[in-house]
């Protein structure tokens, strides 16, 4: 298998593409480490999956937006495993207000979690990495073509292209590839409201695959940018979008 022996962690796993991509990676032989913030039961599920499919997998509670439960992630992970070759930083919030309505407190937990939340990780990754390893960093089309009321999220996402460039420059000479994933319109729990309706069937309209995406339609990608068949790659930012360009609407 083509993660056969390879050690990961998923943010922000217990549901959604974070969930889907866990159990990809599980299914590809790769032992892995399930985030989650307050889900555990359903974290658990996704656990139980990867080991009724013939993997290894535990869960491990931790807020990635703060820096001593995210040390302490990676500390469990070392105490565990005593290295680390896949990261998927997934973890995130979406906060849809129109700029008069705009808060401190929206801004600061969308970019504490889906920005600072990801260098945090990145940071106490590369101390558990050995010759090499990589991060996939999940963004959104939303980095390029924002909906109405999305500036702060597509503001962290655009965020998250610009440090995954740059930490692939400066982890290359390590051996560490770095890329991101930029999930189209895609069916998860946090999204079932906001596609709802004519909203929805506009989104659908704007897609040249004709449907919403599904997080099985998502892992495939990590598990290729995670396995030596992406070896060359890095640096990179791959809409997997069902063709949407611009909002789809």
């Amino acid at each position: 298998m083509k993660l056969d022996g390879k050690i990961a962690v998923v943010t922000g796993a217990s549901k959604g593409i974070g969930a889907g991509i866990a159990k990809a990676l599980g299914a590809a032989g790769a032992t892995v480490v399930v985030n989650y913030s307050s889900s555990k039961a359903e974290a658990d599920g996704v656990v139980a999956q990867i080991q009724a499919d013939g993997g290894n997998a535990m869960s491990v509670r931790a807020d990635m937006s703060l820096a001593a439960d995210v040390i302490q992630l990676f500390g469990t992970i070392r105490s565990e495993y005593g290295r680390l070759d896949i990261l998927v930083n997934n973890a995130g919030v979406a906060v849809f207000q129109m700029i008069e309505d705009l808060t401190e407190e929206a801004f600061h937990r969308q970019f504490n979690l889906n920005v600072l939340g990801y260098l945090l990780a990145a940071r106490e990754a590369v101390k558990l990495f050995g010759q090499g390893g990589s991060i996939i960093n999940i963004s959104s089309i939303l980095s390029t073509d924002p909906y109405l009321a999305s500036s702060v999220y597509s503001a962290t996402k655009g965020a998250v292209d610009t440090l995954t460039f740059a930490l692939a420059r400066e982890l290359g000479p390590k051996g560490i590839r770095v890329n991101s994933i930029l999930p189209g319109h895609t069916n998860t729990p946090a999204t079932a409201g906001n596609f709802a309706g004519e909203f929805g069937q506009q989104l659908i309209a704007g897609t040249p695959l004709g449907r919403f995406g599904e997080p099985d339609d998502i892992a495939p990608v990590a598990v290729f940018l995670a396995s030596d068949d992406a070896h060359w790659v890095t640096g990179e930012s791959i809409r997997v979008s069902g063709g949407v360009r611009g909002v789809g609407y």
